[in-house]
């Protein structure tokens, strides 16, 4: 079976910069596609990003994109999430889902992390 576990949160100030890890295990992060999302408290959940396999390509939320940035290291079987100019719309609980190969589909983000907190604010 294929786990996920993030790590990384934390509380950062407005502006500030975080990075968080997915780990993987069970399986070979080379063949999964590794999706980011979050919630925030009274929000329903967002989609961040998607990183289809190796070599794949990975899409940005509008909300994210030119601040966040993922990178998948399949050596150590983990992905992260580096997030910059981070705002206080920035906290919420972070995800990082799998399923297969793709983005999309019958399969996509049936596995998920357990989540780790992020908290922007001065």
């Amino acid at each position: 079976q294929v786990h996920l576990v993030e790590s990384g949160g934390g509380l950062v100030q407005p502006g500030g910069s975080l990075t968080l890890s997915c780990g993987v295990s069970g399986a070979s992060l080379e063949y999964y596609a590794i999706g980011w999302f979050r919630q925030a408290p009274g929000k329903e959940r967002e989609g961040l990003s998607c990183a289809s396999s190796s070599p794949g390509t990975t899409t940005y939320a509008d909300a994210v994109k030119g601040r966040f940035t993922v990178s998948r290291d399949n050596r150590q079987n983990t992905v992260y999430l580096y997030m910059n100019n981070l705002k206080s719309e920035d906290t919420a609980v972070y995800y990082c889902a799998t399923g297969g190969p793709y983005c999309s589909g019958p399969n996509a983000f049936d596995t998920w992390g357990q989540g780790t907190q992020v908290i922007v604010s001065s």
